[in-house]
């Protein structure tokens, strides 16, 4: 090991050292300088060595190599080594030494005994070899190196033992602090979404979560996609795959050491195989990937527990001499899902009970959470001045809980549509795969529910006004079904179909085509492409930084999966080429992140001052109607009296009324004792009062009681409508010179 590091100045170093370092020299890792590896895997045929543990170590300040190794021989026989190193797929280093040799002595392999052996042991190294290894090698997270150690016997040349291991150097791109501020970038987006929302939700007029760009659901929905493309089925560089990994909380995949044993005695109890498909399995597993590259499976505290666990096999073996105790290993092949799942030590079968528990007690907690807040309200209306504008989330809580869980069905439909086709194609116990099912069904009922509804009301209130503005300004519609469609604009309501459509298939894809990397990818490129193109098509979102927003992270989707092309395993596309690609990778998506923080920052600081765009429109429009409300005759603001413009089909000539409102204003003008009456007209007060709206035709009047001979009253129709006098018999109208609208502007007598 100790040439290999000497010889790494090679060619092999130049262009991954250069890259490497641009992007990755950052890492908040702080180890000491260490190299060492990380599990192993057998790549020999020959059964008469068999080595169940590698642990190899070098430690630059110390100038020293640490060596553990245990395993298990079929007889007595003295054998040579040979070590070789690859770094980004290309060979370093090969050298052979004989354990009996002075220079080189391993007592317990010199030679190896008959049954179990286990041998440790330290050397130093020189000082002019230690300080050649370039820095490079101890600073750059996930190190793309491999150390491959062959034992050939003395006797013929035989090869009787061949084991492979990753070369760490202690960083990696999977750190807990990436962790946390990718959870608190998250957090900060819910509580900027929150407050902008908080006056909607407690007065029972619904939340606008979504008008807020970046909003929560684009933040997390962001963060998920990163995880998917982690779980893609092809050879990803070891960088790549550990920081796929900070994003996993999005996907509820977390490592829980005592929810996967329940988790693990449910399926043994409904039919499950536990064999090499458990919590427990994986505590002395090595994850061999397809690239052969291998690791140990991140545990939280089952990685103490296992430590404690080396460390009683440890005194063991030097009380016993070291020479018959030694620590079990187990390789196990891993790709895709499974991949992805297990690095977080979460078996294969447990992944959607694992999914399914989580999110459970998040509704349990939301649920809690909003009965908590009711106590209160009920606790504080008995003894205090309870305020008015909490009134309303007072009497409406139960539909705030539903709101609240059918916003979460949303954000986690794409996922859920994933793990549940997952545990469809590698579960292991009908239990586990009934819940899946059922749940599926569930969650996909509840959207196409209101799918249904408001595809219903939209279709009736362009029946009756002939547009669907009623979505956003009758404050009934608003607070039933505003989550899915509050941020686009009024033409483009329905948007929300297709991205729900985006969800389902892009899930349902990448688990059903759990394997083929490249299905997968192809698969993937075409359904980013599609949503792409259809946002550049309408930029449906109301606020201007939603489009911007939306289109960035859609582009960025596109161009990352391009990037997964490289790591296709059917074009042979050389390990240094997938390297610099992983990076590439790495820097686009912390950029776009890095953006997406400080946006949602700008948002945070902008929350109690900016509203909901139709929320205050509706307000501005219900305001209006309560002042004309209490319109006098010969109130300032009366019809006369308002601005009036001419109608430009008439050439300018004709004068029109100028309403900011649209609704009119029936007076009389010689009988004061008669009665007033409104009639909203025109296309949004028609949908958001339909009972009220004439639909006759233009033959049938505002009023039931025709006005008597002698008597003049003046008539209003809609904005835009013409304005004229005629005269007709007694107790009959006739439309005006220019009358468009639901009725023309016209005088009687």
């Amino acid at each position: 090991m100790v040439a290999s590091m000497a010889r790494s100045r090679s060619s092999a170093w130049t262009l991954p050292r250069a890259l490497l370092i641009l992007a990755l020299v950052a890492s908040t890792a702080c180890a000491a300088d260490i190299l060492k590896t990380d599990g192993f895997s057998n790549c020999g045929t020959d059964d008469s060595i068999k080595v169940d543990k590698v642990d190899i170590t070098f430690d630059k300040d110390q100038k020293s190599i640490t060596f553990d190794v245990a395993g298990t021989s079929l007889k007595e026989q003295n054998v040579t080594a040979v070590l070789n190193v690859t770094a980004y797929g290309n060979a370093v280093f090969s050298n052979s030494f004989n354990p009996c040799d002075k220079a080189t002595f391993v007592g317990r392999l010199c030679p190896v005994p008959s049954g179990d052996f286990a041998a440790q042991g330290a050397q130093q190294i020189p000082g002019n070899f230690a300080d050649m290894i370039p820095a490079i090698a101890f600073q750059v997270p996930d190190i793309a190196a491999q150390a491959t150690l062959q034992l050939n016997s003395v006797d013929g040349g035989k090869n009787v033992a061949c084991i492979r291991s990753q070369v760490s150097n202690g960083k990696s791109a999977n750190v807990p602090a990436v962790q946390y501020i990718a959870a608190g970038i998250a957090g900060v987006a819910l509580i900027a979404s929150g407050v902008s929302s908080l006056s909607a939700v407690l007065s029972g007029s619904g939340g606008c979560l979504g008008t807020v760009s970046p909003s929560f659901t684009e933040t997390f929905g962001w963060f998920q996609g990163m995880a998917m493309n982690g779980m893609l089925s092809v050879n990803y560089p070891p960088v790549y795959r550990s920081f796929s990994k900070n994003f996993a909380f999005s996907t509820c995949l977390i490592p829980w050491v005592g929810l996967q044993t329940s988790i693990d005695g449910f399926r043994a109890k409904t039919g499950g195989n536990l064999t090499e498909d458990s919590v427990e399995f994986l505590k002395n597993a090595t994850l061999v990937f397809p690239d052969g590259s291998t690791a140990s499976p991140t545990k939280g505290l089952l990685k103490f527990k296992r430590a404690l666990d080396d460390f009683a096999v440890l005194a063991t073996r030097e009380a016993a001499d070291s020479s018959n105790q030694t620590s079990a290993g187990f390789q196990h092949a891993v790709k895709g899902i499974q991949a992805y799942a297990e690095k977080l030590a979460v078996p294969r079968s447990d992944v959607f009970m694992t999914v399914l528990l989580i999110v459970a007690i998040i509704i349990a907690a939301i649920v809690v959470g909003i009965l908590l807040v009711k106590v209160i309200l009920e606790a504080w209306a008995l003894f205090g001045s309870f305020p008015k504008s909490l009134a309303g989330f007072r009497k409406h809580y139960w539909g705030s809980i539903a709101r609240t869980i059918t916003s979460l069905i949303l954000i986690l439909y794409g996922i859920w549509v994933l793990y549940c086709i997952f545990q469809f194609t590698h579960g292991d116990t009908l239990a586990a795969k009934a819940l899946a099912a059922v749940t599926l069904v569930i969650f996909t009922g509840i959207l196409a529910f209101f799918t249904w509804k408001i595809w219903s009301t939209a279709r009736q209130l362009k029946k009756a006004g002939g547009d669907a503005d009623g979505l956003y300004y009758d404050k009934k519609i608003w607070v039933k079904y505003s989550l899915f469609y509050e941020s686009y604009k009024k033409n483009y309501w329905w948007l929300f179909v297709p991205a729900i459509v985006y969800m389902f298939v892009k899930g349902a894809v990448l688990a059903a085509t759990d394997g083929s990397g490249l299905i997968q990818s192809v698969s993937q490129l075409i359904i980013e492409a599609v949503m792409l193109i259809l946002l550049l098509w309408s930029r449906p979102y109301e606020r201007k930084s939603g489009n911007v927003v939306n289109i960035a992270i859609a582009v960025v989707r596109v161009l990352s999966v391009a990037c997964i092309l490289v790591f296709v395993e059917e074009f042979g596309i050389r390990q240094t080429t997938q390297t610099v690609a992983g990076v590439v990778l790495i820097a686009v998506q912390s950029a776009l992140t890095g953006i997406l923080a400080i946006l949602i920052a700008w948002n945070a600081f902008n929350a109690c001052c900016k509203a909901n765009p139709h929320r205050k429109r509706r307000k501005e429009m219900e305001k209006k109607q309560r002042d004309m409300d209490n319109l006098t005759p010969l109130d300032a603001r009366n019809t006369l009296l308002l601005d009036h413009q001419a109608h430009p089909s008439m050439g300018g000539n004709m004068s029109v009324h100028s309403f900011s409102t649209d609704y009119s204003r029936e007076k009389p003008m010689v009988r004061s004792g008669s009665p007033e009456r409104y009639y909203p007209v025109g296309q949004e007060f028609a949908s958001l009062y339909p009972a009220h709206t004439p639909t006759t035709d233009a033959s049938r009047r505002l009023v039931d009681d025709p006005a008597p001979m002698g008597m003049e009253r003046e008539y209003r129709g809609p904005v835009g409508s013409g304005f004229g006098y005629g005269q007709g018999a007694y107790g009959q109208d006739t439309q005006g010179a220019y009358g468009q609208g639901a009725y023309g502007h016209g005088a009687r007598r």
